[in-house]
């Protein structure tokens, strides 16, 4: 079986689940990756075959969405429909979308069916959670960035049956977590600036913040500057005390894995974080709302608690890949012979 792979590179979460799904994937076939985007900053080991600069979020200083920026990027629409058709998703027998715009539009463009497979799938089904205050133009996003004709969602529980358990790294499934005090922080919508200026007064916690602009490893008072990296984060979530990060869903799910503290800072205007947020509640996980005067406090308050965490996802990434693979053949199966859709070469 050939397997054409489209991963959004809009953020670290996406590849980091790439980089973890693909051995499991290649126990089905040859697989062709597609990386689409230039916003993330984790260095990629994935064997990329196709690569397009895609449609990208970016973030003004203070965690909000450059929304002109990212409106720059559709101005020429030429671009976009080229990149597509350049795309040759005809010649695959299984398409496989993490929400990434290209292959979606290709998809259409040449009538191929396709099975989005990630995180934003799960938003397709009413009963994911969402927050009190909904956005619609946050739902029109969830539901029409990416078309294919199968949604199987990833969530932090199965809220119904196209929705399963989260990708949790072999390397945190297997490990014994320590707790040597200090917090891990992933803020990527903040600048070093903005959270030395909040943490930098919490004599009592040491830091260590995963950010951008680290180049090196550094001190600076109570905090340790790291550059990204996913296996030195990995390390960190896994003797830390808890972790302080946005509103993403595969640190949270890890994090929770791990039985660390958890609290989360959305990204502001990103309606997905604030559904994460929302769900989060289940295991109360405490959110910031801001990341100003009063921070220090909440962190204080959170770092002193004794909330303990209890989750324990109920299918390793094999078995949610097997999940995978059984609803689409099923689904795609069925679409063919029932004359809706052409699928080039069915699974075998």
């Amino acid at each position: 079986m050939k397997i054409f792979y489209a991963v959004q590179a809009t953020g670290n979460g996406h590849i980091a689940r790439a980089s973890e799904l693909l051995p499991h994937l290649q126990r089905f076939g040859e697989v062709d990756i597609f990386l689409s985007g230039s916003n993330a900053q984790l260095n990629s080991n994935l064997p990329v075959k196709f690569r397009d600069r895609g449609i990208s979020l970016f973030y003004k200083t203070g965690g909000t969405l450059d929304y002109m920026k990212i409106a720059r990027q559709i101005l020429n629409p030429f671009r976009i429909i080229k990149s597509a058709m350049a795309l040759p998703v005809e010649k695959y027998d299984l398409i496989i979308n993490d929400f990434e715009f290209i292959t979606s539009l290709a998809c259409r463009l040449k009538k191929v069916p396709s099975v989005q497979f990630g995180h934003q799938a799960s938003f397709h089904s009413d009963f994911a959670p969402r927050p009190e205050k909904s956005d619609p133009a946050g739902e029109w996003i969830l539901s029409n960035y990416c078309h294919a004709h199968l949604n199987l969602g990833l969530h932090f529980k199965p809220y119904d049956e196209q929705i399963t358990w989260p990708i949790i790294k072999s390397r945190i499934w297997n490990s014994t977590p320590k707790n040597l005090g200090y917090v891990a922080v992933y803020l990527p919508q903040l600048s070093m600036k903005e959270i030395y200026r909040e943490l930098k007064s919490l004599n009592n916690i040491r830091f260590q913040v995963f950010c951008k602009e680290a180049n090196y490893i550094s001190q600076q008072d109570n905090i340790t500057w790291f550059p990204i990296d996913n296996e030195m984060f990995t390390q960190s979530m896994l003797d830390c005390h808890g972790v302080i990060t946005g509103g993403g869903f595969e640190t949270p799910a890890e994090c929770m894995f791990l039985g660390k503290k958890l609290m989360v800072f959305p990204i502001s205007g990103q309606y997905e974080q604030k559904c994460n947020a929302a769900a989060l509640r289940e295991w109360n996980i405490p959110e910031l709302k801001t990341w100003d005067i009063n921070t220090g406090a909440a962190i204080d308050r959170w770092y002193q608690s004794q909330e303990e965490i209890i989750y324990k996802p109920q299918r390793t990434t094999a078995q949610v890949v097997d999940w995978m693979f059984e609803l689409s053949s099923n689904h795609l199966n069925r679409k063919n012979h029932s004359g809706l859709l052409s699928f080039p070469r069915a699974f075998t």
